[in-house]
């Protein structure tokens, strides 16, 4: 197998910025693979922890992978912290709908057949909402991923709209950011509609992995089996990770890897060798 290679490109974001995208692939000229988009969480980015570690793997397995941060990360190409807060003070999360779109449309358009997502945290349920919808996805991998994007107390709802923004502590930086109330607005608008994950996870129609921790200390692993439930599909299937936390035992800066990470990996690996064989 070709070591793969890392090339980097921008693409527009749906905030009139740019995405900042980075492709993992061991293809040769004119060779194509299948296309695996990697979809962070809240606070996360494309280089956070082990989602480069996981490009590489599925690029030595022989698809070609694309990390990008999301418009509204406020993380430029390539940073570890905040450096555009105006983008992250107006995110939504039908622009993050928006720039998973984007990516798909430039690396799935030539053979759809062969486009997959995977999808951790808050990013796991924008990319069920995208398979849901686009018949150009045909296999679904979800870490950690959310049942729900609406996260906040009444309490929280009332001071986000009285001060006009929420406050988001960065444990790792120590960075303070506010997040607009553009974010509020969207999540009122449509949180039963397009941003509605549950009610999407039926329609959810190709093979779907939902791997989660038993000791997720984030989004507890109730939320897994509540997708599960969801979808009803055969083709959808929940693997629980004894003991693995929210990241499955990574963290950031990349201190090497777990034995629940490991399994991770694999398990991913091969489910879409199969999906998308």
């Amino acid at each position: 197998m070709a070591t793969p290679r890392l090339a980097s490109l921008r693409l527009a974001g749906a905030d009139g910025g740019p995405l900042y995208v980075d492709v993992r692939t061991g293809a040769r000229p004119g060779e194509r693979r299948p296309v695996v988009i990697v979809c962070h969480g809240f606070k996360g980015f494309k280089d956070w922890g082990f989602f480069p570690r996981m490009s590489e793997r599925l690029a030595l397995a022989g698809f070609t992978a694309v990390t990008f941060n999301f418009s509204g990360s406020g993380v430029g190409p390539s940073s570890e912290t905040v450096d555009e807060p105006d983008r992250w003070f107006r995110q939504t999360l039908s622009n993050d709908a928006a720039d998973l779109g984007t990516v798909i449309t430039h690396f799935g358009e030539s053979d759809p057949s062969w486009t997959a997502l995977i999808g951790h945290s808050r990013g796991g349920g924008t990319a069920v909402l995208q398979a849901a919808r686009d018949g150009r996805v045909r296999a679904l991998v979800t870490l950690s991923a959310v049942s729900s994007f609406f996260r906040y107390s009444p309490e929280e709802v009332r001071r986000w709209r009285r001060d006009g923004c929420i406050e988001v502590v960065n444990a790792r930086t120590g960075q303070v950011l506010p997040v607009g109330t553009a974010l509020l607005d969207d999540l009122e608008a449509n949180g039963a509609g397009s941003l509605d994950i549950t009610g999407a996870a039926p329609r959810v129609r190709v093979p779907w992995l939902v791997l989660h921790g038993t000791a997720d200390e984030t989004v507890p692993v109730a939320e897994a089996e509540e997708l599960r439930r969801a979808s009803g599909s055969p083709a959808t299937v929940l693997a629980l990770v004894d003991g693995a936390g929210h990241a499955f035992g990574a963290r950031h800066p990349w201190a090497g890897s777990s034995p629940e990470l490991d399994l991770v990996f694999g398990r991913t690996v091969e489910f879409l060798g199969r999906a998308l064989g």
